[in-house]
């Protein structure tokens, strides 16, 4: 049992590094007190000056003698705002999710490295305006013409910017200096805040909400106002108004003094989004992603600090937004694959909101027209509260959706991309002038195989997971290693049309421009989205009604409200549908609802092709018929069948090396400590990851399943106890707890 001896501090002066901790003794009477994130007085530098700190970890292990170590001299009374809580959910992170506790603190603090704040500098008289005027004349007899000009001017329409005495005047710095000592001129300085708000964003007018909406609304304040904020989730169809929802729980938050986050999962959606809460919020609302310069997020991050905004709107990262009275947390299309950290540590913004909010007794409110299995599980269990919204704000009805058999276009000589129903109905919608969007679903892409004659997918016999074409033809799963030759004839029907799948926005844009020359195209993918304002430009001109038909990948599906859109068709639906990934049928089901609910969204009727090699596949059948609950139901029973999440837990430990001998066979010995574990755990692998090596370093996997989270929590420890007992070299372990890709 630990006792807790020593602490690892972090000195509030250091914390723009975050680089650098220092170890205290822990006196007696504080043992058992101190937790991660607490703020503590300490001795510091060689005049041992009394410093702020944070507590970073507590620990029986000391770094340096004991004898030489200074301790600690008590607990702050009160921590630096935020920065306690932040530190404390690094510490949280590091637990979990398994990380250094440094990597832990630069992804919950950020923007820290000091950016140059933009300042105004006004100039005012320092005179009385009887002796402004002597100096004036003073200076006409010298011909001091620019101060004379400039200090007349002054007298009329103070205050003067600096940067245009020294410009539209001619003033030198020396001259202003010159004129500030003297006491002539008195200069005042204002720090201004870069605000990547735009000025036209307020577009949105208050929307009278449906009875539903508002009882949805009314119950979530009412736990607010008796004191006991909890975990909400809105499932609600496409179209039906989720964000109005949202929108009325913010001001009934902010009413009470409270502040906010809104997570969403993509840049793509900043434009719309802000524009919405803008309208509603005005300038009490701001924007934190990736897209902003360093000095607009520094920015950002100071005016939520200064409490000067009270609802902060952006991806992943804003959740760890520096707000002093945070009161809710709304997250989203919570089912999005985005809010999961790719790097170290591979946080899920879905728990680490729920993690933070318990620490300030805030609420989460995740919403979704196709919620993760995760998230639903919890709300069946009972954990958090199911709301449910069945029909459109608009007034508008759902989509007819079709889904037309790719076989059967092959069997009748149709070999264009596009099948004869949706090559007839975009004739009709640009004959009519609407609009039509083409997604192409290319998530989850690897290069899986299948026969266009009968449908039939080259799978594990293991795992149930499409195997990968790798170069050389070998048929590869990304889970347990197995792999087989590749097949040039279909092991079902003997047909040769069996292979990888090969298309691209590209492809599809010089199709369209063929058989439709007359229309306007946009094309939305990683290529057409580089620059900063991209997405928004995109997304404006399709708007406002500049284009017919607007291509793209999965970015073009997400929360967009396109009222002339009348058809989407939906292109080789099956790419996402064998990604080899146990949640490849979600991630369609998903993506194809999301699709679906892009057309109809104004008066005018909408309707939607799905194009697919398998029809009757499950997650393509539901989706079409916007049947959440027949998925979840169908996909529970295979992932309880499989042990694969919700219905148990799965951590992928990925090993990496410059040596492919080394990463090999440290794989080996961790994946062989954790099979010596009595914890009821199962191990698949290791073998050599879907890319095996990147800029030179070879990786290896193994995957670890268990019912219990906790059970994994306990082999990540044992493995780190073990590798910082073994000592590192060129390798590096990661661990990934129920990871959303293969490795």
């Amino acid at each position: 049992m630990m006792q807790g001896i020593y602490a690892n501090i972090i000195i509030d002066r250091s914390i723009d590094r975050l680089d650098r901790t220092f170890q205290y003794r822990i006196p007696e009477a504080l043992r058992g007190q101190l937790l991660a994130g607490m703020p503590v007085i300490v001795p510091f530098g060689q005049g041992n000056r009394e410093t702020f700190g944070y507590v970073l970890e507590v620990t029986d292990e000391a770094e340096f003698e004991p004898s030489k170590m200074k301790e600690i001299l008590r607990i702050a009374e009160k921590g630096a705002g935020a920065e306690n809580l932040q530190i404390r959910l690094a510490a949280w992170m590091k637990h979990t999710y398994g990380s250094t506790m440094i990597a832990a603190l630069r992804t919950v603090i950020p923007v820290k490295q000091k950016v140059r704040a933009v300042e105004k500098r006004d100039l005012w008289p320092g005179l009385s305006p009887e002796r402004l005027a002597f100096q004036i004349a003073a200076y006409e007899r010298r011909h001091l013409d620019k101060r004379v000009r400039f200090l007349t001017d002054l007298a009329k329409r103070a205050p003067i910017p600096y940067e245009e005495a020294t410009g539209t005047y001619g003033l030198t710095p020396a001259m202003v200096r010159d004129m500030e000592n003297k006491g002539i001129l008195v200069s005042k300085k204002e720090t201004q805040y870069r605000n990547p708000v735009s000025a036209d964003s307020a577009l949105q007018k208050h929307v009278v909400l449906s009875s539903e909406q508002q009882r949805i609304a009314d119950e979530i304040l009412s736990d607010y106002r008796s004191g006991h904020p909890g975990r909400y989730l809105i499932h609600g169809i496409t179209g039906s108004g989720k964000t109005e929802v949202y929108m009325e729980i913010i001001e009934g938050v902010l009413r009470m003094g409270k502040e906010v986050i809104v997570l969403i999962p993509e840049i793509a959606l900043t434009y719309q989004t802000v524009s919405r809460f803008a309208g509603r919020f005005g300038d009490r609302v701001s924007v934190l992603h990736s897209g902003l310069s360093m000095g607009e997020r520094y920015d950002q991050c100071e005016r939520a600090r200064r409490g000067e905004i009270s609802v902060m709107i952006g991806p992943r990262s804003a959740l760890f937004t520096p707000f002093q009275n945070l009161g809710l947390i709304v997250m989203d299309e919570e089912h999005e694959n985005s809010y999961k950290s790719e790097s170290i540590p591979k946080y899920h913004a879905r728990e680490a909101a729920s993690e933070l909010a318990s620490y300030v007794g805030a609420g989460v409110v995740y919403g979704s027209a196709t919620p993760s299995l995760e998230a639903y599980e919890k709300a069946r269990r009972g954990e958090w509260r199911l709301y449910t919204l069945k029909e459109r704000l608009t007034g508008g009805t759902l989509p007819k959706v079709y889904i037309e058999d790719l076989r059967k276009e092959l069997r009748r000589g149709n070999r264009s991309i596009f099948s004869e129903r949706l090559d007839r109905m975009m004739e009709e919608r640009l004959n009519r002038n609407e609009q039509i969007m083409l997604f192409l679903n290319r998530r989850g892409y690897a290069g899986f195989v299948s026969c266009r004659a009968c449908g039939h997918v080259m799978k594990c016999p293991h795992c149930d997971v499409s195997l990968s074409q790798h170069r050389g033809g070998r048929l590869i799963c990304h889970y347990c290693g197995y792999e087989e030759p590749a097949v040039t004839l279909c092991p079902s029907c003997g047909s040769k049309y069996i292979l990888g799948f090969r298309a691209g926005t590209e492809q599809i844009e010089e199709a369209v421009r063929k058989r439709f020359p007359a229309s306007r195209i946009l094309r939305m993918d990683a290529d057409t989205t580089r620059s900063k304002n991209s997405y928004e430009a995109i997304l404006k001109q399709f708007a406002h009604h500049e284009a017919d038909i607007l291509i793209g990948t999965q970015m073009i599906v997400k929360g967009h409200d396109f009222p002339n859109v009348t058809l989407v068709g939906i292109l080789a639906a099956d790419l996402s549908l064998h990604a080899n990934d146990y949640r490849a049928s979600e991630r369609t089901f998903q993506l194809l609802t999301q699709a679906a609910g892009r057309a109809g969204r104004g008066e005018k009727p909408g309707e939607v092709v799905i194009q697919t090699y398998q029809p009757d596949h499950h997650s393509i059948i539901h989706a079409a018929a916007q049947d959440y609950e027949g998925f979840f139901e169908e996909e529970m029973t295979y992932r309880s069948l499989m042990g694969y999440p919700p219905s148990a837990h799965m951590v992928a430990v990925l090993v990496l090396s410059s040596k492919e001998t080394v990463a090999k066979a440290l794989a080996e010995d961790l994946a062989a400590l954790t099979k010596e574990s009595d914890k009821p755990v199962a191990v698949i692998g290791p073998a050599g990851a879907g890319i095996g090596k990147i800029n030179d370093v070879y990786r290896y996997v193994f995957y670890v399943k268990a019912s219990a989270y906790d059970d994994l929590i306990f082999v990540k420890d044992r493995l780190e106890a073990y590798l910082d007992r073994k000592g590192r070299g060129s390798e590096s372990v990661q661990f990934d707890f129920d990871p959303l890709n293969a490795y």
